[in-house]
């Protein structure tokens, strides 16, 4: 299992994150993103209006390198704050089928590498640990 159930319990709660990648110039684009979960695959899914025209999809096809954090504030009195950074890779795939007639047929599909968090869980304790690819 690549998240851990009080992972995946945080991620359903969430909508946004923002995308880190890396263009061919070694410039890096840090986009605000709508995701799912794929819990089978153990995969961040980012899907678009019109994915296949973006930079963030171009990047991704060019190399591959992605960061993806999702985190928010439980509270601000007292300050606490919550996330998950997921490192690793991620493939830029065409003609899928999207969740929804809105979206096209391209999707960013992350492949966890690296997962960090914090804030989250019974006692909101940093955690990290390397995934290893099943």
């Amino acid at each position: 299992m690549v998240f851990t159930d009080v992972e995946l319990e945080y991620l359903r709660t969430q909508r946004l994150g923002r995308l880190a990648t890396l263009d061919p110039r070694a410039t890096l684009q840090n986009s605000p993103v709508g995701f799912q979960v794929d819990e089978n695959a153990g995969v961040i899914e980012i899907w678009g209006r019109d994915m296949g025209n973006t930079r963030k999809f171009h990047n991704v096809e060019a190399n591959g390198q992605v960061a993806f954090v999702v985190d928010d504030l439980a509270s601000v009195t007292p300050w606490v704050v919550r996330g998950i950074e997921i490192r690793g890779s991620a493939e830029a795939l065409r003609d899928q089928t999207p969740p929804n007639a809105y979206m096209s047929r391209e999707v960013i599909r992350v492949h966890p590498r690296r997962v960090i968090a914090w804030g989250i869980g019974p006692d909101g304790a940093r955690v990290a640990r390397t995934v290893t690819p099943e």
